[in-house]
């Protein structure tokens, strides 16, 4: 493990009084995030529900890079696949969770600094996303960009091969995480989705599976 580059305590006060410097100081360059994604074919798996009725599990486990995002649910091999190179995360997450899912690298995209964890920003590869990007996506949509959004944004800017998109659906068939409707959560979905189909219209290396 990469030694840590503050304290636990001195961790714990840069987080409560928003420091963001000692924070950042954790993370990878964003430099070399994207250096570990150029050239490779990267599935990028969402929490949809939908997900589960699909047979993609085998085309997700070919990509060179997986990424999941949040708790990242995997009822099934078939559907959802069994790899998890990195968890992309804006929530905080239990130990059992992360032995289930044994993420090489956590990327914390969240603005909410407070419920990042120690054991979270000191493990390896660790990247923290900044608040200015999160800032420039949010008011590019009008409302705070979901988790998954941001990694499409992420990484749609790297040098990377191809992006395909499994288990997104703009909350049609809300998520697997959770049983809170489009209107309950505070993401603009329509937003998102003009967004991706933009970004599909103009980057044929972003692809949605199934569409």
């Amino acid at each position: 493990m990469t030694t840590p580059r503050t304290s636990p305590v001195n961790f714990y006060i840069a987080r409560l009084l928003r420091r963001e410097a000692p924070l950042a100081a954790l993370s990878v360059r964003r430099e070399d995030l994207m250096a570990d994604v150029s050239g490779k074919r990267v599935a990028l798996v969402g929490n949809a529900r939908s997900l589960a009725d699909r047979d993609e599990g085998a085309a997700i486990d070919a990509a060179d890079l997986v990424i999941r995002i949040n708790r990242a649910p995997m009822p099934a091999s078939r559907t959802h696949g069994t790899r998890t190179d990195w968890l992309a995360l804006a929530t905080s997450i239990g130990v059992d969770d992360l032995d289930r899912i044994k993420p090489d690298r956590i990327l914390w995209m969240s603005h909410k600094r407070k419920r990042l964890q120690w054991a979270i920003a000191t493990s390896d590869g660790f990247y923290l996303h900044p608040l200015t990007d999160w800032a420039a996506l949010r008011d590019r949509l009008g409302a705070p960009p979901t988790t998954g959004l941001m990694m499409i944004d992420l990484l749609a800017s790297s040098g990377l091969a191809s992006l395909r998109l499994h288990g997104f659906d703009f909350f049609a068939s809300l998520s697997l995480t959770g049983s809170r409707r489009a209107d309950q959560v505070p993401h603009d979905f329509a937003a998102e989705k003009a967004f991706v189909e933009a970004l599909m219209a103009r980057d044929p290396r972003v692809t949605q599976a199934g569409a």
